[in-house]
């Protein structure tokens, strides 16, 4: 069984300018395509892979809640990804017991398109969650979702 989703589209933007949005957690709110994702908490825009953000969050399972995202892959223009975290990590312990939370990762691949535009590939992998528990729940984003973001990204820029 595969543990990741992967979804490729094409936008109008060049590179530079989708990657500009991505690198800007500020703007994740538009490009969202999950629901979950309310705002920018703390951070951004980020620069470099060791970088950290915390967003504001809710869920069902969770309701209102944050993570913290490491950035865990940073090539300007080409690829963009960030490893989220629940904040503080012992702040849901009501919710979620003992459960330990992380090792997903989000990562965005970026090419020019032979129309001018982006090729943009965003993959969600859970392949490092080690907690069986938190493993059993993804995947966590659909591949609709994953492709609602990018049509989101193209709206957003173009």
């Amino acid at each position: 069984m595969s543990e990741q989703i992967t979804v490729t589209r094409d936008v109008a933007a060049h590179p530079e300018q989708v990657f500009a949005l991505l690198s800007d957690p500020a703007r994740h709110a538009d490009i969202d395509g999950s629901g979950f994702v309310r705002g920018l908490a703390e951070g951004g825009p980020v620069t470099a892979v060791g970088d950290t953000f915390v967003m504001n969050m809710n869920n069902p399972m969770l309701g209102d809640y944050q993570v913290r995202n490491t950035v865990s892959a940073f090539e300007p223009g080409r690829v963009i990804g960030w490893s989220p975290q629940l904040y503080p990590p012992d702040g849901y312990r009501d919710k979620i017991g003992d459960m330990v939370t992380g090792g997903h990762t989000f990562t965005w691949q970026l090419a020019r398109s032979s129309a001018g535009g982006t090729t943009v590939t965003q993959t969600q992998d859970w392949s490092a969650v080690s907690d069986p528990g938190f493993k059993s729940i993804f995947p966590m984003i659909t591949e609709a979702m994953l492709a609602e973001s990018i049509d989101r990204i193209d709206k957003a820029v173009g």
